[in-house]
């Protein structure tokens, strides 16, 4: 309904606030000084029980980017209409906005995500922060985009195997889950994102970037056409395998739907 809309329209998950600084050239904090309202007709995909705005902000801080800003800013934004129907009054109000420069127009700005402004708060910049801290680390963990090849061993023991799973990242960059199986012993597993598997294999830290990547970007279950098999069993064992670090992962909390290169 309406009113559930309104409320996860400004809350989000960590996985959401990556999403969003994943996809963001620009974060900035503004002050809106003006909106207007953009009729329907002239309101292209805009979705139902929302409503679209003409803003003009004047820019307050520029948290990420190297895009030099004016000291007011326009922009598009969808937000809900409240549970009775009306529109959000947002004029002296400071929000967060996840954006992109507009070519050749140093004043505009287009949002990452229709709805990619946030009501500003000292602990949502401070979350903010961490996370793009952790995006532009040297040893960022990649965008991943799915699996692409698995391929699971068995060992000279019974019981014993080892499993490696590959996955697709955006920029080919190198990232591998390992699941070793000891007799008698629990599953140990890990992800490198290293070109050598074996080194800093790892469990990721709950609440890690690393984290939110895997659990994030992977199915729920392991491709059959990235299951290379050897012998008969390697197949259902590296499926296994698969579940069980779906598994340790847990689920994705997201409120709100991740950014696109399109829009």
């Amino acid at each position: 309904n309406p009113a559930s809309v309104a409320v996860s329209a400004q809350q989000v998950t960590d996985a959401d606030l990556i999403d969003l600084a994943d996809y963001a050239d620009l974060v900035v904090r503004v002050k809106v000084r003006k909106q207007s309202d953009v009729a329907p007709e002239r309101a292209p995909g805009l979705r139902p029980g929302y409503a679209r705005y003409y803003i003009e902000a004047d820019t307050q801080n520029l948290i990420a980017g190297n895009t030099p800003l004016g000291e007011r800013v326009r922009y598009l934004v969808d937000l809900p209409l409240d549970a009775t129907g009306r529109k959000a009054k947002l004029r002296k109000k400071e929000v967060l906005l996840f954006a992109r420069a507009v070519p050749g127009r140093p004043s505009e700005l287009q949002l990452v995500a229709p709805n990619a402004q946030l009501l500003w708060s000292e602990a949502l910049e401070a979350r903010t922060r961490l996370i793009l801290e952790q995006l532009v680390a040297p040893n960022a963990a990649p965008r991943i985009t799915g699996v692409r090849d698995a391929l699971s061993v068995a060992g000279t023991l019974v019981g014993e195997s080892e499993t490696q799973i590959f996955l697709d990242t955006v920029n080919n960059d190198p990232a591998a889950i390992s699941v070793v199986r000891r007799p008698g012993m629990a599953p140990v597993w890990g992800v490198s994102f290293s070109e050598i598997v074996d080194q800093a294999v790892r469990v990721p830290e709950p609440g890690s970037l690393a984290y939110y990547r895997l659990t994030c970007a992977l199915p729920l279950s392991l491709p059959s056409e990235a299951n290379l098999a050897r012998e008969p069993a390697d197949p259902a064992r590296a499926s296994d395998d698969y579940r069980f670090v779906i598994a340790q992962l847990g689920s994705c909390v997201r409120l709100r739907e991740p950014p696109t290169l399109q829009y």
